[in-house]
């Protein structure tokens, strides 16, 4: 039987110190007070001196009150009972339906065995052209979304979240404004996804600890999700939110901080969440979209710089749009072959033609004159900008590249692409 403490030796904000045995790192206690009992986490131990995080912070909670070892870590629900809810980061319900207790599975765990898994070499569709022609998701790929606060980056993951090609959703959001889950919950519920969706949402007026456990829940459901043999997209936002309640709680408890202030083990702690992206050998899989804000649009901050040595890529969201140059996912050549056979080949060459674009547009701004073929190319890169990175444009990988080939066929004769005459003779529209 779990032993029970009366006496808290010290409380400093939301950390509480008892003298305590046979405890274990990241184990959880429930305290009782008397406004009621509130979980904690035991977040350092130094001899029989063990410290815990307290859930609800540490205000209503006296020196007298009881503490009860549980002598288990965080453990989260799981069931196809899930489907359709939203829990906070403790797991308690936040949509008002019963509390799911049974089939309890550990979070936090390490990742699966290389052995277990195989080569990424399946697409996940998403029905948006920047990234099903140009920077292709596959299914078990770990890619975070390079942005700055204002850009619409979560309606961008409910979109992926209404249209990717995935058996299950699961939505993690941390430090998220009320209004922002408001809009992922009526997105979803309009869309018709939110039956295959789980969400835990963290906001920001919630405790601090409670959004550290988000990424850890969310990866946990998914991966007995995949277990099961389903297709498992995991969404999280945003990552530097939860960075930053990482460095809170550091320094609350006095940890020397590394940069800016971030604790040192910032590298493994994200690499630890990533790398539970996995596409099983006989079973289903788990891909990761991540979400990273960058404070004053600085990729060589902490968190996107370290994210960018675990991930396979990234996509940069730029002016309302996931930007061409910058975006990249390393995994795409692994699919891109098994499309349709012009998917490589007019890739290329639309961005090719959108960097000369790009290039006539500065001539433009600093008054040169422009040349027939300046002209085609600002027609292209209007026209390119409109039908291919818009982000209202919703149509499938092959509307895309027939899209793709109409737009070069508007703007440029054959011969000015680039492309092989072999491709050009079977795919150039023809113009009754």
């Amino acid at each position: 039987m779990n032993k029970v403490y009366s006496k808290i030796e010290s409380i400093t904000g939301s950390v509480i110190t008892v003298r305590a045995e046979g405890v274990k790192y990241n184990e959880l206690a429930e305290i009782t007070t008397r406004f009621g009992k509130s979980l904690a986490e035991v977040n350092k131990i130094d001899g029989d001196m063990v410290s815990l995080q307290v859930f609800a912070g540490g205000r209503g909670v006296s020196t007298g009150d009881q503490i009860r070892f549980l002598g288990h870590e965080m453990q989260v629900s799981f069931s196809d009972d899930l489907l359709g809810r939203i829990f906070n980061g403790s797991g308690e319900p936040r949509d008002n339906g019963p509390t799911l207790s049974e089939n309890l599975k550990p979070i936090g765990g390490p990742s699966v065995n290389p052995s277990k898994r195989i080569l990424a070499n399946r697409m996940m569709r998403t029905n948006i052209p920047m990234i099903d022609m140009f920077n292709t998701l596959v299914v078990s790929q770990k890619l975070p979304i390079f942005s700055i606060s204002g850009e619409p980056y979560n309606q961008l993951l409910a979109r992926i979240a209404m249209q990717a090609e995935a058996d299950v959703i699961v939505l993690g959001g941390m430090g998220l404004k009320y209004d922002d889950f408001l809009y992922f919950k009526k997105t979803l519920e309009e869309g018709g996804s939110l039956s295959k969706t789980v969400m835990f949402i963290h906001t920001a007026a919630d405790p601090t600890v409670e959004c550290i456990k988000i990424p850890d829940m969310s990866l946990a459901v998914a991966e007995q999700f995949a277990l099961q043999g389903k297709d498992v997209l995991v969404l999280l936002t945003d990552m530097t939110n939860y960075a930053d309640s990482m460095k809170e709680i550091a320094i609350t408890q006095e940890q020397v901080p590394s940069n800016r202030g971030y604790p040192g083990d910032l590298y493994s702690q994200l690499a630890a969440r990533y790398e539970k992206a996995v596409d099983f050998k006989d079973s289903g899989s788990v891909t990761v979209l991540a979400v990273t804000t960058m404070p004053g649009d600085d990729v060589t901050h902490p968190v996107p710089d370290n994210t960018g040595y675990i991930t396979e890529g990234q996509y940069y969201l730029k002016g309302g749009r996931i930007e061409p140059f910058g975006s990249l996912s390393r995994l795409k050549q692994n699919v891109n072959g098994k499309t349709r056979k012009d998917h490589r080949a007019l890739m290329d060459a639309m961005i090719r033609l959108y960097s000369s674009y790009k290039d006539t547009l500065e001539k433009k701004s600093m008054g040169f004159m422009m040349s027939k073929w300046d002209e085609k190319l600002l027609k292209y890169g209007e026209m390119f900008e409109k039908g291919m990175m818009d982000l209202s444009v919703n149509i499938s990988l092959e509307g895309a590249l027939d899209l793709g080939w109409k737009i070069l066929a508007d703007c440029f004769n054959k011969d000015e692409t680039g492309i092989k005459t072999e491709l050009l003779n079977e795919f150039w529209p023809n113009k009754d």
